[in-house]
């Protein structure tokens, strides 16, 4: 239950950081979560315990807006999980059969993310290792967590090559690229000036006392590069470069089992909403390939 816990903490600040919520409603999802864990009392989530929580919130007589939001925070708790990699099922998935429209990726425009992949300082330490970060996760399509785990001994600079442990400690080899190579080159000789005299971590991004960088520590780098960048706060996550690194491979032909592959998706399904383009791409893709198209 600690565990679970701490999840909601980190969903908490997702909200928080990544959607843009203002204080009053993730103080009301707070709220929520709290309850949901309270019934759960120890129990570990499953579906039957998620419809049960539901059962017993329409029992209250609760007007059903209420009923919605919660059942909305629990679902998007385990939804989070699992996108993190802190849990393989989501327990909500079975509990409303209903079909759910599945939301198209936020990705930016290209020139949108190269804005943000310069906005660091290069000339200061801290500015070299965010534009190392910010290269990394456009480079890889990593998501945040895996990012935050990654240590110096998990790259091959010569290979171009990074090891990401993903969900359920599953390993990938990713490509990293020329461009987040030559930033992680450069970002290596302030690692050694940042961590602590007679003690290393591992950890490939450190924080300016020497520590791991953890996932907050992440999505403020991320989130700071979007505001220098003139890129709405709102529209700017680790996610949402993981989301447009995927989106831009795939607008530009880059086969869904490589795509699959890259961001270490279980099943092919998940890959398949970045087949969703724009009217405007599909209609230059149109264009540029059928043979009677002008």
């Amino acid at each position: 239950m600690a565990a679970l816990r701490q999840d909601v903490d980190e969903y908490l600040a997702s909200l928080a950081s990544e959607r843009g919520l203002s204080r009053h409603t993730v103080a009301a999802y707070r709220r929520d979560l709290a309850q949901y864990l309270e019934f759960l009392n120890g129990g570990t989530p499953n579906s039957t315990r998620v419809a049960g929580f539901i059962k017993a919130l329409h029992a209250r007589g609760l007007a059903a807006s209420s009923v919605a939001r919660k059942t909305a925070a629990v679902r998007g708790l385990h939804r989070f999980r699992v996108t993190e990699g802190l849990a393989e099922d989501d327990p909500t998935a079975l509990v409303d059969t209903a079909k759910r429209s599945q939301p198209l990726p936020k990705a930016l425009s290209l020139d949108e993310v190269m804005s943000i992949l310069e906005t660091p300082d290069c000339s200061t330490p801290l500015g070299r290792r965010d534009r190392a970060i910010l290269e990394f996760l456009y480079a890889t399509g990593a998501r945040v967590s895996e990012t935050a785990d990654l240590d110096l001994g998990d790259l091959d600079l010569e290979a171009g090559t990074a090891i990401v442990t993903g969900k359920g400690s599953k390993q990938r080899l990713v490509p990293i690229g020329a461009y987040a190579i030559s930033a992680i080159k450069d970002y290596l000789p302030d690692r050694l000036a940042f961590r602590t005299a007679g003690r290393d971590s591992g950890a490939l991004f450190l924080n300016a006392r020497g520590g791991r960088l953890s996932r907050q520590g992440l999505w403020g780098i991320v989130r700071k590069a979007g505001v220098g960048a003139g890129v709405p706060e709102d529209r700017v996550s680790p996610h949402v470069l993981r989301h447009s690194a995927a989106t831009h491979m795939v607008e530009r032909g880059a086969d869904l089992r490589s795509v699959q592959q890259l961001l270490g998706h279980a099943t092919i399904t998940t890959t398949q909403v970045y087949t969703r383009v724009t009217p405007q791409h599909l209609l230059e893709v149109y264009t540029t390939s059928h043979p009677r198209s002008r």
